[in-house]
């Protein structure tokens, strides 16, 4: 999937102006790439334009302006791009009661180790997920992972193969079916590669 570029940012004014409108869009774009697993797992599949938002808006928090700067910021969002061949997701432990969450991170331990992604009949696919971020003791509530996309995976995904995320952890096994219009985007997206793109022109409003 093609980075996000300076040619893609807005300037502080056209942003500061647009800024309700398009994170109207961006939450109805991440309806598309959204996955809860359970109660207490969420996937946010990443793709141009939630980078380009998540960047956008720590240009605007954080008042960057100079261009080594962005282009700093560009590169550690960009990171977060899905490549050529698998599917990049954000990881939300989301635990709604304040007062256990550190109990209950510390039961989902080893979570890194036990989730996948069924494409079908083609098969699983394990997830990767970034180094330093859990341990043996402690666990982030957010994390990043990546889902290695062999071609008959991708081919699968791209013709339409329903998706099942699967967690198997002793205190936490859930099987959770992508939902329609999820399974599509990502479907879109290895099928075609101008979808990103038009994901990002619509929630920038060039659309």
């Amino acid at each position: 999937m093609r980075p996000v570029g300076l040619e893609d940012v807005l300037g502080r004014d056209r942003y500061a102006a647009a800024r309700d409108a398009i994170r109207r869009r961006l939450i109805a774009h991440k309806q598309t790439r959204r996955c809860a697993v359970g109660d207490r797992l969420t996937l946010v599949f990443e793709d141009r334009a939630t980078v380009w938002y998540q960047t956008q808006e720590m240009l605007w928090i954080e008042h960057v302006t100079d261009l080594d700067a962005m282009r700093d910021e560009l590169a550690v969002y960009n990171a977060l791009l899905p490549g050529p061949d698998d599917l990049s997701a954000t990881l939300l432990i989301e635990i709604e009661d304040q007062g256990r969450i550190r109990e209950e991170l510390q039961r989902l331990i080893g979570i890194d180790e036990r989730l996948a992604l069924e494409i079908g009949d083609a098969g699983r696919t394990a997830a990767r997920f970034e180094p330093g971020r859990t341990t043996a003791e402690k666990l982030a509530a957010v994390q990043y992972v990546r889902f290695p996309l062999t071609r008959p995976l991708r081919s699968a995904l791209a013709g339409g193969a329903p998706l099942v995320v699967v967690a198997e952890h002793p205190a936490y096994a859930v099987r959770a079916a992508v939902p329609e219009r999820v399974r599509a985007s990502l479907a879109a997206d290895v099928r075609d590669p101008d979808a990103a793109d038009r994901a990002l022109a619509m929630v920038r409003g060039d659309a």
